[in-house]
């Protein structure tokens, strides 16, 4: 090893503790995930540094992507999916802390994993009310099914009691959100760019801003592919498979759908899409997924130029993606 090799970082993060391990140093530690453990693996690490892989783990590593991003360190936020594959596909069986921490490591050495970009407070706020309001609306499609069922006075009253409130609370994170987003020049004019798509409303435009940030910044193919919403082909010698979806990020492929329905009833050429798939066999389903790839790939095309969706109008093109390809893992 030379003097000048970057060092890759695999950190596993858990609520007591932070498992590491770098590559080509070949050193392993653990550090506490408090203040004092942070500092002291910032210290550890040897730069130069190609990147710090790490898994996310609910609340449990945001301070740790506060305060490596503050040391200017390269962060790689990866799927634990994707990771667990990685360590199948080089034959690690066992699965500790310790372990993971080297796995880790290793995928950051061995693959290009797409950069994990800072929050801004107010994405890190938008963030939070996101998860707290698709969490409420789980809640209240819990409580409408139990309310179809209950026949006990004492319960219906408490589950309407119950449903009630929960729509009070997602009013009041709504108004929130809204407010979040009007205070940030940034994502104001990203949520004026998304909503100006006919169909996606600002409640659908804060998801796709919250779990998909790097909207803007890739290929078509990429960001199809980083939802989960670019057919996987299958094919070996002369047998041809049926192409299906698979992976991705599961929350903004079902943001995307009440909006891919809207597109269809009032979007002509979408409509015109929708129909001509059924109409070559294809089933409902899959063509609305290929309606909500082309939502998706619109409002990528839009944020990357910087401009609000209009009706085409003859000789005049419609949006077109960017065309820097940029490799990605997906986060």
């Amino acid at each position: 090893m030379t003097d000048d090799t970057p060092n890759s970082v695999g950190v596993d993060i858990s609520k007591a503790h932070l498992d590491a391990y770098m590559v080509p140093a070949g050193k392993a530690a653990r550090f506490s995930n408090d203040a004092a453990g942070l500092k002291a693996l910032i210290a550890w690490v040897e730069r130069p540094v190609r990147t710090v892989t790490y898994e996310p783990t609910g609340r449990w590593h945001r301070a740790f992507e506060e305060a490596l991003f503050q040391a200017e360190l390269p962060l790689a936020r990866v799927n634990p999916l994707q990771a667990r594959r990685f360590a199948q596909a080089i034959g690690q069986r066992a699965k500790t802390d310790a372990v993971d921490a080297r796995m880790l490591a290793q995928m950051g050495a061995a693959l290009d994993l797409r950069r994990t970009e800072a929050s801004s407070p107010a994405r890190r706020a938008l963030e939070e009310l996101q998860v707290a309001r698709d969490a409420l609306v789980k809640d209240r499609t819990a409580a409408l099914n139990r309310q179809k069922h209950l026949q006990h006075r004492l319960l219906r009253r408490q589950n309407t009691n119950r449903l009630s409130q929960i729509d009070r609370q997602l009013t009041a994170i709504d108004t929130e959100i809204e407010k979040c987003c009007s205070e940030d020049a940034v994502l104001t004019r990203r949520t004026e760019i998304l909503t100006s798509i006919p169909g996606v409303s600002r409640v659908t435009a804060a998801g796709l801003l919250t779990q998909m940030p790097e909207l803007g910044s890739l290929d078509a193919k990429a960001v199809a592919s980083l939802a989960g919403l670019a057919p996987v082909t299958r094919q070996s010698g002369t047998w041809q498979g049926r192409s299906f979806i698979q992976g991705g990020r599961a929350r903004a492929r079902r943001l995307l759908y009440m909006p891919a329905l809207a597109a269809i009833c009032h979007n002509p050429k979408l409509r015109a899409k929708y129909r001509q798939l059924v109409g070559q066999g294809k089933p409902g389903k899959v063509a609305v997924v290929a309606v909500m790839r082309k939502l998706l790939v619109l409002a990528n095309a839009l944020l990357g130029q910087d401009r609000c969706w209009q009706q085409d109008r003859p000789g005049r093109a419609s949006a077109a993606a960017p065309s820097a390809s940029k490799p990605f893992v997906e986060a």
